[in-house]
């Protein structure tokens, strides 16, 4: 028997891109709220994916998926923020933020007053500087406005360092910390399989450590590079966010939000293990980071805090 919590939601995804879509679908088939709505400037786009997706409503037991305008969202649970461009050869990340945020603003701009227990997810990049803003701009609490952060990065370190182990990757724990982005790095401090501090396995040595760590660093570019984007993970990402959200579950992810006096990092978002349920951001767990990891930590919130402060010039 389904939660209560879900026969009554709704989810608003807005961006119908690959991303938008995918997360979608993964919501239609966990049965995450009665209705969910797909919003998108690109109305035909838009129709096209809730028309592919609506053709398996008999499967499952979300009661509606359906095109919306903006305005819809008002009254919406959760929204999901996936619209935004991806980075064209030659455009600097700055040029990218600058783009994004004026979309950001425009986005809040169509939808006009939110619920007042409306919980916002960015998942467009780059990611952390947007939740930022989208703090500023939506009028709600900031424990109510958060990012995917680093679930994603965390996810492929699990998935990688299972296949190396071959250990299921649900029995591996730990987190990728910082900006989603070139300067994030893998808090091997937090890092356990099977209970044990990966540094006591002794199943595997520093420099394939290292190895994985980059690797997890790259993936989205190797996966780009093979297909032209990343969708079905990030979708899955989401929907575990979104989940945790309606259902309270008070579960640790590594999502991004506004950081005050953690590690020595202050007033930026960047992704870190947080507790959140169904009034968003609860807690931001207090992780005690190696020396070397909190210099990491800060050099990323430092290279984050430029990007703002160049973008609201």
């Amino acid at each position: 028997m389904k939660s209560p919590t879900f026969s009554k939601s709704k989810i608003a995804i807005i961006g119908a891109g690959a991303v938008g879509s995918t997360a979608a679908y993964v919501a239609t088939l966990k049965n995450l709220a009665a209705e969910i709505i797909l919003i998108d400037v690109n109305e035909q786009k838009e129709a096209g994916e809730v028309m592919d997706i609506a053709d398996g409503l008999c499967f499952v037991e979300t009661g509606c998926i359906k095109g919306a305008d903006f305005k819809d969202a008002r009254d919406a649970d959760i929204i999901v923020i996936t619209a935004g461009l991806a980075q064209k050869p030659g455009e600097t990340r700055l040029d990218l933020v600058k783009k994004n945020s004026a979309i950001l603003k425009s986005i809040f701009k169509q939808i006009g007053k939110l619920k007042s227990s409306a919980i916002i997810i960015m998942v467009a990049n780059p990611v952390d500087i947007l939740t930022y803003f989208a703090q500023e701009l939506s009028g709600l609490p900031k424990n109510q406005v958060f990012g995917s952060g680093t679930g994603l990065d965390t996810a492929r370190l699990r998935t990688d360092l299972g296949d190396y182990l071959k250990v299921n990757p649900k029995s591996i724990h730990g987190y990728v910390m910082g900006e989603h982005g070139d300067s994030e790095f893998v808090a091997w401090s937090t890092v356990e399989v099977g209970g044990i501090p990966i540094a006591k396995t002794k199943m595997i040595n520093k420099k394939t450590l290292k190895d994985i760590e980059i690797k997890v660093k790259k993936e989205a570019y190797e996966i780009i590079n093979r297909k032209g984007a990343t969708f079905y993970g990030i979708g899955l990402v989401i929907a575990e966010i979104i989940e945790a959200v309606l259902m309270n579950q008070h579960k640790i992810m590594p999502i991004s939000s506004r950081l005050t006096n953690y590690n020595g990092v202050n007033d930026v978002c960047l992704g870190a293990p947080t507790v959140i349920g169904r009034s968003g951001v609860e807690k931001v767990w207090p992780v005690e980071l190696s020396s070397s990891e909190k210099n990491k930590f800060k050099k990323s919130a430092e290279t984050l805090k430029n990007y703002l402060k160049q973008a609201m010039e």
